[in-house]
């Protein structure tokens, strides 16, 4: 069954790996994972500026070295790099986040091959899709999973103090007054291309995710925490004209929401992959063992 019922133990067990070692002591902020996850970012931006070195010349040309540096300095996508490296660090545990890595390079890939085929965005290079912007997917979505579960830590910290629960019924509530303006949205901003399959697919995956929420709670947040991050990678990619939109926005309401959409699908892809893994495992498990 391709989509997870919220009563899955599979899905119980995956969210309190995910968010609840928030509250367990025994995950310290820096773990010995946070040191193997900071190193293998910072290889990989080695890599990006070497492989890519004329993209990274031509950023650091227009800084005057003689003059006030400081004056030309790229600030926004250097706070960006730092917050980034800061969350993704942050209680950092191997065996969940090669998945995210996984998920997030997969979907990054398709959502940049979506955009660029159908010329609702392009970037500078021409390149359709660039491979250089895929690594900032898999990032982004590490990135996207520590502030989705710090959310969900305040919020039940804050229930604790209360010593009452956030009815579920207003999650619902907002869940589908968030997700049905999203899909609106979606679909007047992406009527050029309806002659597109690659927009059809995108708009049909969309659909069937918002009408089979496993977690309203779970979903509304990481939409929250991957739209709130996209508005400034968007803000720099469109102001810098790295990539442009089609309507030339800096940048347009949809593409910053779209990250949150795209936080919401590589999570639900995330424990579509677990809940597979456990029923092979299982049945791996118990296969008859054959005598000689």
């Amino acid at each position: 069954m391709l989509f997870l019922q919220y009563k899955n133990p599979i899905i119980i067990s995956f969210r309190c790996t995910i968010i609840c070692r928030m509250d367990n002591k025994k995950y310290p902020l820096w773990t010995r994972d946070s040191s193997i996850l900071l190193g293998g970012f910072f290889v990989v931006i080695f890599l990006i500026v070497y492989i890519w070195w004329p993209l990274a010349e031509e950023v650091l040309s227009y800084i005057d070295w003689n003059g006030p540096w400081w004056l030309y300095m790229d600030w926004l996508l250097l706070g960006i790099f730092l917050f980034m490296s800061i969350t993704i660090v942050a209680r950092a545990n191997l065996r969940t986040d090669i998945l995210l890595v996984f998920v997030g390079i997969c979907g990054g890939l398709a959502i940049e091959s979506w955009g660029t085929q159908t010329n609702l965005w392009h970037y500078y290079t021409a390149e359709r899709p660039p491979l250089w912007i895929i690594p900032a997917w898999p990032i982004a979505n590490l990135s996207i999973d520590r502030i989705t579960r710090f959310l969900n830590w305040t919020i039940t910290r804050s229930e604790n103090r209360l010593g009452k629960n956030i009815h579920r019924s207003l999650f619902i509530t907002l869940y589908w007054t968030v997700f049905a303006s999203f899909m609106t949205l979606m679909l007047v901003f992406v009527s050029p291309t309806f002659d597109k399959s690659y927009t059809l697919l995108a708009i049909l995956l969309c659909v069937m995710l918002i009408l089979t929420p496993t977690d309203h709670r779970q979903a509304l947040l990481t939409f929250i925490a991957g739209a709130g991050l996209g508005y400034f990678l968007e803000l720099w990619g469109t102001t810098r004209q790295c990539w442009t939109y089609y309507t030339y926005q800096t940048p347009p309401l949809f593409a910053v929401l779209a990250h949150g959409m795209a936080a919401v699908a590589f999570w639900r892809a995330g424990l579509l992959v677990t809940m597979l893994l456990g029923r092979f495992r299982f049945s791996k498990a118990n296969q008859p063992e054959v005598s000689g």
